[in-house]
This record gives structure tokens, C-alpha cells and sequence, in this order.
């Protein structure tokens, strides 16, 4: 259990430098998007979870992890834009 345990961490590990990444690009975002309106894009975040339940499927990963998952990393990560868009970080 303890290699088991120490391979998730590991694991956790390197999800949280690619998330930090991610949110970095969704900072750049808030800030080249001209208008408000634009933090929000319903086609774009149908398009994201489209080719991760690809990747997902691809890569072993069940669609019941992945999707939730996915919805909320883009939902808080639409906040993260709106706190930037307004100034608020």
C-alpha cells in the first residue's frame, strides 16, 4: 500500500504543475479577450471535453472520471478569467 500511496502522490504532484500551467493560460486568455461575454464560451468548453472523452477513452481513463472532472477544472478555472477580467487578481 505504501508504493501505492507514493505513486499517487507522485502523481498528484505533477497534476498540480499542469494545472498551475493551465491556469496560466487561462490568465493570458482573461486578458486578450476583449469583452466580458467572451470569459464564457459554451462551444469552446463542449469542444474541450469532446477531445478529452477521446483521450480519455485512448488512454483507459473512464468517461465518469474524466467528464466531472473536466467540468469543473473549466468551471473554476472560467472564474479564475472573470476574477482576472475584472481586476480582482
Amino acid at each position: 500500500m505504501r508504493d501505492v500511496r507514493a505513486g499517487v502522490d507522485a502523481i498528484d504532484m505533477q497534476l498540480v504543475r499542469l494545472i498551475a500551467t493551465r491556469q496560466g493560460y487561462m490568465h493570458a486568455a482573461a486578458r486578450i479577450k476583449s469583452k466580458r461575454e467572451d470569459v464564457y464560451d459554451a462551444a469552446r468548453i463542449e469542444d474541450i471535453i469532446e477531445k478529452v472523452l477521446v483521450q480519455a477513452k485512448a488512454s483507459g481513463l473512464s468517461a465518469e472520471i474524466a467528464e466531472p472532472v473536466w467540468r469543473e477544472m473549466i468551471k473554476q478555472c472560467i472564474a479564475h478569467e472573470f476574477k482576472v477580467w475584472d481586476g480582482e487578481l
